[in-house]
């Protein structure tokens, strides 16, 4: 009979070990990268929500204050964002209208806005988020400021 077999319960035991390491490798991998996309998907949502604000900003302004100017600037609410707005007008005569009992010829103001919202990362980095969102609007235009719609 053979009684000498030591060192079997050592090799398994090592097995054993080296596959928990392994899956306990694996799952922390995976945990990482679900945190990681959950953390760019809220960032993502920060930076639609900041160009949504852009746009509805640069809106106002066109419709109301007759200003079309681009402009960069920070998020109030959240300030690792920056916003750049772009606005660009222009004019087209459409139909005819009567001025005085006159026929003349109806202005039309198209204003085109972007708003771009990016984070301060870098744009090869991971935790580079950038969006942008196109808003287009017109109004009658007299002239000097929009009339109506």
């Amino acid at each position: 009979m053979i009684t000498d077999q030591r060192g079997f319960g050592a090799i398994a035991a090592i097995m054993v070990l080296v596959i928990l390491a392994a899956l306990a490798a694996g799952i922390t991998t995976f945990s990482t990268g679900q945190q990681l996309a959950s953390a760019q998907d809220i960032q993502s949502a920060r930076a639609w929500q900041a160009a949504y604000v852009g746009t509805e900003w640069a809106l106002y302004r066109a419709l109301k204050n007759n200003s079309c100017a681009s402009q960069t600037w920070v998020h109030p609410d959240y300030s690792d964002f920056n916003v750049t707005v772009a606005c660009v007008s222009r004019d087209y005569g459409e139909g005819q209208k009567e001025v005085a009992g006159a026929p003349a010829t109806r202005v039309i103001r198209v204003f085109q806005i972007v708003a771009t919202a990016s984070n301060g990362a870098s744009q090869s980095g991971p935790g580079f988020v950038e969006r942008e969102r196109v808003a287009v609007s017109f109004c009658e235009w007299d002239g000097a400021a929009c009339a109506g719609p």
